[in-house]
């Protein structure tokens, strides 16, 4: 009993030493492992007290414990003071002045895509077209028949659509909202139809969903004159400025007769040879349209006879690029947030 006390005096002195020495939470728990461990002296104090004889055993069992238990109560002391130290100072260290203004939150902004629809639909609302929208998986019918684009017809390869096995369809363009509209509201009717379509294309300058934009005007006594008036206030208002156009004749199935309309380059107005926009021809070309066929209006429930129109349509993504100076298709559908928002649009 008599070696046993002195070990654990021994063990005590040295415990308070080091306990003294420790100023973190890694150097105590260095001194909880060097006392209270599998390999410390004070283990290897118990592993003894079987060897002394049956008459000691209990006191030395006692003081063993006692020791252990005083040594516990300590360290955990300890690691309460360390604890309250090290988040004080970690306080100061990340110190916050809450009397500071706060800094505020950054507000979003509106995608490219989706600010040039909303500036065009208020654009043509100025000249009395409003809104019209549909579904985004379409029928046949709606799609191609009743826009005079039959099965046998060659321009449904250019469409290179999406088919569902039921046989419906992810629809090609924003027409089939046109027919929907003429059997819904009959004529007069003047409407734009802006909405996400879908082809199987993909390249810098093509995506499988791109948004496209088209109008409708139906009345009595409509010329192409007419059309091309409304086609070039909506440019002049999409790039703030006057801006030179031709047309060029084309061919759509659903419009007789067809055109296509170019404008001046936005970027030289065609002064620059070497160009990236128009690659030097001075021109771009922005939209196709042409006067209502009789068939498509017949489809609608409108009788070409007494009343007659024109329609047009646009690849908003394309316009936007054109706008904003994009070189990329890709980046409007990539979500690269910093781009998207930077002053580059």
């Amino acid at each position: 009993m008599t070696s046993i006390t002195g070990d654990l005096q021994r063990i005590k002195d040295d415990f308070s030493e080091q306990l003294r020495g420790a100023d973190s939470s890694e150097e105590l728990q260095t001194v909880k492992v060097a006392f209270l461990g599998k390999k410390s002296a004070l283990t290897s104090l118990l592993k003894r007290l079987g060897s002394l004889p049956a008459d000691e055993r209990p006191a030395a069992g006692e003081a063993v414990n006692s020791l252990r238990d005083s040594i516990e109560a300590a360290i955990l002391e300890k690691k309460a003071a360390i604890e309250e130290e090290e988040s004080a100072a970690d306080e100061l260290k990340n110190l916050v002045d809450v009397t500071l203004p706060a800094r505020g939150r950054g507000w979003g902004g509106i995608h490219p895509v989706a600010q040039l629809t909303q500036d065009v639909v208020e654009i043509l609302a100025g000249i009395g077209f409003s809104v019209a929208l549909g579904p985004e998986i379409e029928d046949d019918f709606h799609n191609f028949e009743a826009l005079n684009i039959p099965a046998s017809h060659p321009a449904r390869d250019m469409q290179d659509t999406f088919y569902f096995p039921d046989g419906h369809l992810l629809r090609t363009h924003t027409s089939p909202v046109q027919v929907r509209a003429m059997l819904k509201h009959g004529a007069p009717i003047r409407i734009v139809c802006p909405g996400k379509v879908y082809r199987r294309d993909s390249d810098p300058t093509h995506s499988p969903m791109f948004h496209q934009l088209e109008g409708l005007l139906v009345e009595k006594d409509i010329s192409v004159a007419d059309m091309k008036g409304c086609l070039e206030v909506l440019m002049e208002g999409i790039f703030s400025r006057p801006l030179k156009s031709r047309y060029r004749a084309s061919y759509f199935p659903f419009t007789e007769p067809s055109l296509e309309l170019d404008i001046e380059c936005v970027e030289c107005s065609g002064r620059n040879p070497s160009c990236r926009i128009c690659k030097g021809t001075g021109w771009l070309e922005v939209a196709g349209m042409g006067m209502v066929h009789p068939n498509v209006l017949r489809n609608g429930g409108i009788d070409p006879a007494v009343y007659n129109g024109f329609a047009w349509g646009l690849g908003l993504d394309r316009i936007a690029m054109l706008k904003y100076r994009l070189t990329d298709l890709r980046v409007l559908f990539e979500g690269n947030v910093p781009y998207l928002l930077s002053g580059r649009v």
